[in-house]
């Protein structure tokens, strides 16, 4: 395990239920067109790695597909299977899945290549349990972000806030890809997977601006961490800056509407 996965681990553990009340809902938006792009539907033997609360594995079983989904942190893993209770869900993580080659004929991955130290060995790792011709479809955020998702750290930046010296400042050398449609792509060609296709999915997430902090605020993710690792002082600006900020997102009702795009990818082993 490198440095960068020990710190996912700290960084999520317990934390199912905050992710839930937060980020889940912007994490959602995706998944319809990410089924679709595995080609998951009634049958399909479906594996959906880095479930979190289990949207895309109860969207699958939805669809009627045979679903196995897995996650790395329990308090995810207990959410997935209240949210899929017909799904066969586990505590499990990159890049090691506890299945055979080629057991599955769809694998998915939301918002997961994001989470991992060794993004090059876990997407061979995905290709390994997806049967021959199977398909493998994944997102992850766009670089740059759009204005919505960089709204926590305009507010983190604006405070003068310090990055805590436990969260590592990047992937190890040689692990790093460009996050475009470009370097997506060609992280999918190095797998060996084929009839690769990539595209850019944007929207407009609308949530409260209590929502919003909410998860920064219980420690939820990178921007989280960076909140609760500061002095007392520095919390209270970052939280006056996201206040001040966030009046450029907020409509006539005092909802945000926040910009955000991410990539979505397919290949087939």
């Amino acid at each position: 395990m490198t440095t960068f996965d020990r710190c996912e681990r700290l960084m999520w553990a317990g934390r199912g239920a905050a992710y839930a009340g937060s980020f889940a809902r912007l994490c959602a938006y995706p998944v319809p067109q990410l089924l679709d792009a595995a080609e998951v539907g009634p049958g399909v033997r479906t594996l959906d790695v880095g479930t979190g609360p289990g949207t895309a594995a109860a969207a699958a079983c939805g669809r009627g597909a045979s679903v196995t989904a897995v996650d790395a942190e329990l308090t995810m893993a207990q959410l997935a299977m209240q949210a899929a209770p017909e799904a066969d869900v586990r505590v499990a993580a990159l890049p090691e899945l506890p299945f055979g080659d080629g057991e599955f004929d769809a694998v998915v991955a939301n918002f997961v290549l994001n989470h991992v130290g060794q993004p090059k060995v876990a997407l061979a790792e995905l290709r390994r349990v997806v049967r021959p011709n199977g398909w493998v479809a994944l997102t992850v955020w766009a670089v740059p972000p759009a204005p919505g998702r960089a709204l926590l750290g305009r507010a983190i930046q604006a405070a003068g806030a310090v990055r805590p010296a436990h969260l590592p400042a990047g992937l190890a050398s040689g692990e790093e890809f460009s996050r475009d449609e470009s370097g997506l792509t060609g992280l999918m060609a190095s797998a060996e997977l084929h009839e690769v296709v990539c595209e850019t999915v944007r929207w407009d997430h609308r949530a409260s601006a209590e929502e919003w902090w909410g998860g920064p605020a219980a420690g939820v993710g990178f921007s989280g961490q960076i909140v609760q690792s500061q002095t007392l002082r520095i919390r209270a600006e970052i939280k006056r800056h996201f206040d001040l900020l966030s009046a450029e997102f907020a409509g006539e009702d005092g909802m945000l509407t926040l910009s955000h795009a991410a990539l979505l990818v397919r290949g087939r082993r």
